[in-house]
Protein backbone atom coordinates (compact mmCIF):
# COMPACT_ATOMS: atom_id res chain seq x y z
CA UNK A 1 0.00 0.00 0.00
CA UNK A 2 1.38 3.12 -0.63
CA UNK A 3 1.33 5.94 1.97
CA UNK A 4 2.38 9.37 2.18
CA UNK A 5 4.34 9.72 5.84
CA UNK A 6 6.15 13.59 6.16
CA UNK A 7 5.70 14.24 2.52
CA UNK A 8 7.43 11.33 1.54
CA UNK A 9 5.57 8.38 -0.15
CA UNK A 10 6.62 4.89 1.38
CA UNK A 11 5.10 1.38 0.13
CA UNK A 12 3.97 -0.66 3.25
CA UNK A 13 2.93 -3.86 3.62
CA UNK A 14 1.67 -5.64 6.62
CA UNK A 15 4.22 -8.27 6.43
CA UNK A 16 7.03 -5.48 5.64
CA UNK A 17 6.08 -3.77 8.76
CA UNK A 18 5.68 -6.60 11.32
CA UNK A 19 9.29 -7.71 9.60
CA UNK A 20 11.16 -4.32 10.22
CA UNK A 21 9.39 -4.12 14.24
CA UNK A 22 10.39 -7.55 14.67
CA UNK A 23 13.32 -7.22 17.66
CA UNK A 24 12.25 -3.95 18.14
CA UNK A 25 11.53 -3.33 22.25
CA UNK A 26 8.71 -1.28 22.27
CA UNK A 27 8.96 1.77 24.32
CA UNK A 28 6.82 2.73 27.37
CA UNK A 29 3.53 4.06 25.62
CA UNK A 30 2.21 7.81 26.67
CA UNK A 31 -0.25 8.41 24.05
CA UNK A 32 -1.48 7.01 21.00
CA UNK A 33 0.12 3.77 19.81
CA UNK A 34 0.08 0.75 17.42
CA UNK A 35 -0.44 -2.79 18.81
CA UNK A 36 2.22 -5.06 16.34
CA UNK A 37 1.79 -8.72 17.26
CA UNK A 38 1.14 -8.74 21.07
CA UNK A 39 3.00 -5.60 21.96
CA UNK A 40 2.26 -1.97 22.02
CA UNK A 41 4.34 0.32 20.30
CA UNK A 42 4.22 4.03 20.69
CA UNK A 43 3.23 5.62 17.26
CA UNK A 44 6.41 7.59 16.46
CA UNK A 45 8.22 5.09 17.79
CA UNK A 46 6.49 2.79 14.62
CA UNK A 47 6.94 5.37 12.13
CA UNK A 48 10.70 5.99 13.08
CA UNK A 49 11.80 2.13 12.38
CA UNK A 50 9.56 1.72 9.51
CA UNK A 51 10.49 5.02 7.36
CA UNK A 52 13.92 5.72 8.97
CA UNK A 53 12.96 9.56 9.30
CA UNK A 54 13.30 11.34 12.77
CA UNK A 55 10.31 11.27 14.54
CA UNK A 56 10.11 15.46 14.44
CA UNK A 57 9.27 15.10 10.66
CA UNK A 58 5.70 13.25 11.38
CA UNK A 59 3.02 13.35 13.24
CA UNK A 60 1.32 10.45 15.01
CA UNK A 61 -1.66 11.04 13.03
CA UNK A 62 0.30 10.01 10.01
CA UNK A 63 1.04 7.04 11.15
CA UNK A 64 -1.73 6.09 13.24
CA UNK A 65 -3.99 6.84 9.64
CA UNK A 66 -1.07 4.36 7.65
CA UNK A 67 -0.86 1.36 10.36
CA UNK A 68 -4.80 1.06 10.34
CA UNK A 69 -5.12 1.20 6.58
CA UNK A 70 -2.83 -1.77 7.26
CA UNK A 71 -5.11 -3.16 9.27
CA UNK A 72 -3.07 -2.93 12.16
CA UNK A 73 -4.80 -1.95 15.90
CA UNK A 74 -4.43 1.75 16.48
CA UNK A 75 -5.27 3.48 19.88
CA UNK A 76 -5.42 7.27 20.39
CA UNK A 77 -4.83 8.89 23.67
CA UNK A 78 -8.00 9.66 25.47
CA UNK A 79 -8.98 13.80 24.94
CA UNK A 80 -9.69 14.74 28.49
CA UNK A 81 -12.87 16.02 29.78
CA UNK A 82 -13.59 19.75 29.41
CA UNK A 83 -13.53 21.40 32.59
CA UNK A 84 -17.29 21.90 33.99
CA UNK A 85 -17.33 25.71 34.10
CA UNK A 86 -20.01 26.43 36.79
CA UNK A 87 -21.59 29.76 37.62
CA UNK A 88 -21.36 31.71 40.85
CA UNK A 89 -25.21 30.95 41.81
CA UNK A 90 -24.25 26.91 40.93
CA UNK A 91 -21.67 26.86 43.45
CA UNK A 92 -23.56 28.51 46.15
CA UNK A 93 -26.62 26.41 45.18
CA UNK A 94 -24.31 23.19 45.53
CA UNK A 95 -22.60 24.05 48.90
CA UNK A 96 -25.89 24.71 50.42
CA UNK A 97 -27.09 20.90 49.18
CA UNK A 98 -29.59 22.31 46.64
CA UNK A 99 -30.60 20.55 43.54
CA UNK A 100 -28.45 20.94 40.77
CA UNK A 101 -29.82 23.25 38.22
CA UNK A 102 -28.89 23.87 35.05
CA UNK A 103 -28.63 27.53 34.01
Amino acid sequence: MRCVIARFPFDLTRSGVLESMKGVKPEPVSGESVIIGRRHYPAKQVGQVITRQDRRDFSAGEVLRAMAQLGFTCRTFPEAAPARCDSPLQRASAMLGAPHVSV
